[in-house]
C-alpha cells in the first residue's frame, strides 16, 4: 500500500496552488487559460457529481478540455466529489466555486519550482496512461 494517497496529493496540491494564486476553477475560465497561456497550465481535475452526470454539455466540454490535455501533454485526473473540492475554494462572500474543472497553473517567477504532491500525481497520471486509463479517477480521502 502506497505511503500517501493519490487523493491526498490531489488535495494538497490544489491547497498550495490556491493559497500561491496558481488555480483557476471553472469550464469557461480554464478554457480561456488553455487557449490564452496553454504552457503555463501544470495539471487539470475534471469533477463530476451524481446532479451533472446527465449534464450534456458539460460532457461535450469534458471531452474538449480532456483532448486539449492529451495533445498539450498535461495531465488530467477525474474526481466524483465536486462538492468536497468546491468547499475547498469558497470565495470572500461564501459563495462556492464552480469546480467542474480546475487548472493548476506553473508559477510565473523565474527559478527553481518544486511541488512534491503535484510530481506524485504527474507520475501517478503517468503510470495510469501507460496502463490506457487515460483519465483515471481519484478518490478524496476524508479529512
Amino acid at each position: 500500500m502506497k505511503m500517501v494517497s493519490e487523493g491526498a496529493c490531489l488535495l494538497d496540491a490544489v491547497i498550495c496552488a490556491r493559497d500561491e494564486g496558481r488555480l483557476t476553477a471553472g469550464v469557461y475560465e480554464c478554457a480561456k487559460i488553455m487557449n490564452d497561456d496553454p504552457d503555463s497550465v501544470s495539471f487539470c481535475v475534471l469533477a463530476m457529481d451524481e446532479e451533472f452526470e446527465c449534464d450534456i454539455a458539460l460532457q461535450i466540454h469534458f471531452t474538449l478540455i480532456q483532448a486539449f490535455c492529451f495533445d498539450n501533454d498535461i495531465s488530467i485526473v477525474r474526481v466524483s466529489d465536486s462538492q468536497r473540492l468546491a468547499e475547498l475554494l469558497v470565495d470572500k462572500a461564501g459563495k462556492l466555486e464552480d469546480t467542474h474543472c480546475m487548472l493548476i497553473t506553473m508559477p510565473t517567477e523565474e527559478g527553481p519550482w518544486e511541488d512534491p504532491a503535484l510530481e506524485k500525481l504527474h507520475m501517478f497520471c503517468a503510470e495510469s496512461r501507460s496502463c490506457h486509463d487515460w483519465v483515471p479517477e481519484v478518490s478524496l480521502p476524508v479529512r
